[in-house]
């Protein structure tokens, strides 16, 4: 989820490339770096951190003027994010400049051939390979244009890619593959962004490209190619947002923006996770296989949002793996005495990497050698730097307080988690982690089919604008959902918002029931241990004392309709992968609520997006 803009027209590329890479600092900002042509080869400039930090290099080292020039805002992916590892990325002999959006999930490949063939690549990163395999078309004697389609027929994985040519200033070509990119029409002027914010300033007139396209952008034209360099076409539109809609894609918000972009957030966490014989793989997992098979008790801690992945990943670890896991909130982890030793795995869940009791919690395991296994969305972070293993989320920048695309990437991760441990230890065969891996790789076009409904959700939690409490029932997977959606309520709409067991409510919570209560229930899918009809016990119990049910409930199952005042319908999945389906329509409800009763819903109140102390 990096940042990128690429100018060629009359203006100091230089002033529309900065300006541009500070509209997109919110997608990007582990490092940022520009290239710009220079007489048959490229001024460059990259620097760890903020953009200022670049900014302070640029006035302390000026770039030469040009006209044409790329930049990028970096979310780091491969390698920590430092200054080598940032963009831009040149080939062996400096005449071509590359940044870049995505994974290349052959990169391991392409790296040995080039090193092979004599090259020194000094960076971490998979864009540093492609860089090179660019310059080396170059060097045969094609244009950037062939050589960009030539190199990327050989790519495998989702990207964005945008380079220059030292010796030919007339143009800037990218491509792009599953991963965004769109184009400025200007006069005089085109330009390439992530999105339209990177130059809405300069121009409204956009073009949306198709998957496998490359682009030629000079001052006078743009060109559109597929890969295989046959003639294509984008498409154009009139952008009528505003800089600051534009920003976050035509959202109010940027948490809005964020729950849409949870299809391909899921989709970023899955690629490149199993290799060519279909095995699975984890490029940070630095434990070896002996390390696990030795494991004989996890101990799951997290705060917060992360700690409900958690528990949906007890289900998920112990039924494929068979290995007893406790899930424990990291700020009482460490007080309480915990029984830790080095046949003990400590999985740490923090989508920062920075968060004060979770980074405690590990160390003291560490103390007690036990080994410690990050899941974290961001890069080089303090949590997988003092880590004995890591699994990275792919979610990108989340810029709302209240995590969405977040929760639902950690989820990925521990679903990875539990299968590479079953594959390891052998407590599923092959076939049957395929098939988990296969119905995994369909959950985005399953989040993507909850969104195309949003309205219903929109429309339900404009009803409830009036409600002073709600309470959110699950069973199985299906009761971290329960705890997630209350605290997104209560984060974002402040209201008092319960989740429960549903099996607990004759225990004392039904005690809350009264007429027209709003009671959101997370139906589990038909199937195994009943679970259904036990649900559907505390659906009549609770509608029998006046609560209106309001039920989330995969498609195709009916026999809930009666007990229902509304049915939101769930894609088909299995009960363990219902998480990733039944969350969302609780966020459009929560950030929808929220909107409705003109609530910040990027910034509620005395809420910080990272707790960096204890």
């Amino acid at each position: 989820m990096c940042g990128i803009v690429g100018y060629v027209g009359e203006k100091q590329a230089q002033d529309v490339v900065i300006e541009g890479l500070r509209r997109l600092e919110y997608r990007g900002y582990d490092s940022a770096g520009i290239a710009l042509i220079d007489a048959g080869t490229v001024s460059w400039q990259k620097r760890a951190g903020k953009l200022a930090n670049l900014e302070k290099a640029i006035v302390d080292e000026p770039l030469v003027a040009s006209t044409t020039g790329i930049g990028h805002t970096r979310w780091a992916t491969h390698g920590a994010p430092n200054d080598v590892n940032a963009h831009p990325h040149l080939g062996r002999s400096g005449r071509l400049a590359l940044v870049h959006n995505g994974i290349l999930e052959n990169f391991v490949e392409l790296r040995t051939e080039l090193e092979n063939a004599g090259h020194e690549l000094s960076s971490e990163t998979d864009t540093e390979v492609a860089a090179h395999l660019l310059e080396r078309e170059l060097a045969a004697g094609v244009d950037l244009t062939t050589a960009m389609q030539r190199v990327c027929c050989r790519l495998e994985g989702a990207f964005t890619l945008v380079a220059l040519d030292g010796e030919d200033p007339s143009r800037v070509v990218a491509a792009r593959r599953n991963s965004p990119l769109v184009v400025g029409i200007g006069e005089g002027e085109n330009f390439l962004g992530s999105d339209v914010s990177a130059f809405i300033e300069h121009t409204r007139e956009a073009m949306e490209l198709g998957q496998d396209q490359v682009v030629t952008i000079t001052r006078e034209a743009v060109a559109v190619t597929g890969f295989d360099g046959s003639p294509a076409e984008g498409r154009r539109y009139h952008v009528n947002w505003d800089l600051s809609a534009a920003e976050k894609d035509g959202h109010d918000w940027f948490m809005r923006k964020e729950i849409y972009e949870q299809p391909r957030a899921v989709a970023d966490s899955l690629l490149g996770r199993r290799d060519a014989a279909g095995q699975l793989q984890l490029d940070e997992m630095r434990l070896s296989d002996q390390d696990l098979r030795d494991i004989d008790k996890i101990i799951i801690i997290a705060c917060g949002t992360s700690f409900y992945a958690g528990m949906v990943a007890k289900y998920a670890i112990e039924h494929w793996t068979r290995i007893p896991v406790e899930v424990e909130l990291a700020s009482e982890f460490r007080y309480r005495d915990p029984i830790l030793t080095s046949s003990t795995l400590v999985v740490a869940i923090s989508q920062s990497g920075e968060t004060a009791d979770t980074l405690q919690a590990i160390r003291h395991a560490r103390q007690q050698r036990s080994r410690v296994l990050a899941i974290c969305n961001t890069n080089g972070s303090t949590i997988p730097r003092e880590s004995d293993a890591v699994i990275y989320t792919h979610a990108g920048p989340e810029i709302g307080v209240a995590s969405t695309k977040g929760f639902l990437t950690q989820l990925v991760a521990c679903y990875l988690l539990a299968l590479y441990l079953a594959q390891v230890k052998g407590t599923r065969f092959g076939d049957e982690i395929t098939e988990i891996m296969d119905q995994l790789e369909s959950m985005p076009a399953h989040i993507q089919g909850v969104l195309d409904d949003d309205e219903a959700m929109y429309a339900l939690a404009r009803e409830h604008v009036d409600a002073r409490s709600v309470l959110f029932l699950g069973r199985h997977a299906g009761y971290p959902v329960a705890l997630e959606g209350a605290l997104k309520l209560k984060e974002l709409a402040y209201l008092h918002a319960e989740g429960f067991a549903a099996g607990e409510l004759k225990h004392g919570p039904i005690a809350l029931v009264e007429d027209r209560l709003p009671v959101l229930c997370v139906v589990p899918p038909q199937g195994r241990d009943q679970l259904r009809d036990k649900m559907l016990s505390g659906i009549q119990e609770v509608r029998a004392r006046g609560a209106r049910t309001i039920c989330l409930v995969e498609e195709g199952d009916e026999t809930i309709a009666p007990y229902a005042d509304v049915l939101v319908r769930l894609p088909k999945v299995p009960v363990l992968l219902q998480p990733l389906v039944a969350v969302v329509p609780l966020q459009l409800f929560a950030c929808e609520l929220a909107t409705a009763l003109g609530h910040d819903v990027d910034q509620p109140r005395n809420l910080a997006k990272s707790v960096t102390v204890e």
